[in-house]
């Protein structure tokens, strides 16, 4: 019997990934339906009751008819659609956490949903660690400098140089998988590494220290923790106070965080020496937000995760479920509503 399924695919997390991934994995006959979503061509939004999320639920619903399986990464799976769709049975979002499915819906209609944790946990990682190092060592604001013409010698005042990380102390907010894998290549610069994360109990790469005691150690604080009602708004005016004076500040997780007109504040009066983002609390970036002004501050637009391995572990997690849902196994990585 042949299983319809359709891969949703964008820009980035490409069809032909999805279905070769699942070809490779799952022998069962199977009928392939495609459809390209506009991301990141056009950015992400809400879509009905679910966020980040690309394409309508008019094009989903009609692509969707007759499918079993649908793999994506950035197509809204609203209640409506999931309502409209009555073979589907398996979703699978491949990304680390999938805000665009209704999981209540889908709970409700029989629909499993699966997910790809960990997916881009090296690219942000050796992403989090090239952030560090340029706002540390000046380096964007040096190139445009060069480029512009200029050849700023006076960089190498005492106060203007940034420093080493071989015997410099790390603090990072979460050790999660990305966490975990910055705190290694940290340790392999030489760097002491401090960690803080309530949910870890022992860690094999630097110390577990409250966040009091990793603001005020730390000549750099990386964040890495995930949003929840506890996060939310974790580093604030107090909290950037409380760290060492010339610290750098590094955020690549999420822009809710972390309070950036603090950190503004902070680099513009001296206490900090720089500060590195990649993700904002509105995305794109307001023209008339600060960030776009104050010295010292590096900015990427998001894409801290974006590799080719990173797409490539999304189809390769999510087809590994597709083979087990086929063969009636449990799977690896089932989202809960």
């Amino acid at each position: 019997m042949t299983t319809r399924l359709l891969a949703a695919g964008d820009h980035f997390v490409l069809n032909r990934l999805l279905i070769d991934a699942v070809r490779a994995r799952a022998p069962r006959e199977l009928e392939f339906a495609e459809i390209t979503l506009d991301w990141p061509i056009v950015p992400f939004g809400r879509v009905a009751e679910v966020d980040e999320a690309s394409g309508t639920e008019d094009q989903m619903i009609e692509a969707l008819a007759g499918a079993e399986i649908c793999l994506t990464q950035m197509a809204p799976l609203t209640r409506r659609v999931i309502e409209a769709c009555p073979k589907l049975k398996l979703i699978g979002i491949g990304r680390g956490g999938p805000v665009n499915a209704n999981l209540e819906a889908a709970a409700e209609h029989g629909v499993t949903v699966c997910y790809a944790p960990g997916r881009n946990a090296g690219a942000t990682a050796e992403h989090t660690l090239g952030m560090i190092l340029a706002a540390a060592r000046r380096i964007p604001q040096t190139h445009a400098e060069l480029t512009a013409g200029r050849w700023r010698s006076d960089y190498y005042r005492y106060d203007e140089v940034g420093i080493e990380l071989s015997g410099s102390t790390v603090g990072l907010v979460g050790g999660g998988a990305v966490g975990h894998r910055v705190a290694q290549m940290l340790a392999a610069l030489g760097a002491h590494v401090l960690i803080h994360d309530p949910y870890l109990t022992e860690t094999t790469v630097g110390e577990l220290v409250s966040l009091d005691e990793l603001l005020s150690r730390s000549d750099v604080v990386t964040l890495h923790a995930r949003v929840t009602p506890e996060t939310t708004g974790m580093i604030g005016a107090p909290q950037i106070a409380a760290m060492r004076p010339g610290a750098v500040i590094v955020n690549c997780a999420r822009g809710a965080l972390l309070d950036y007109e603090a950190v503004c504040d902070a680099i513009e009066g001296g206490h900090l020496f720089g500060a590195a983002f990649d993700v904002f609390p509105e995305e794109p970036i307001p023209v008339e937000s600060r960030l776009l002004t104050t010295p010292g501050v590096v900015l990427t637009p998001h894409l801290a995760g974006a590799s080719r391995q990173t797409a490539a572990n999304a189809a390769r997690i999510l087809a590994e479920d597709v083979a087990r849902h086929l063969r009636g196994e449990p799977l690896a990585h089932v989202a809960k509503a």
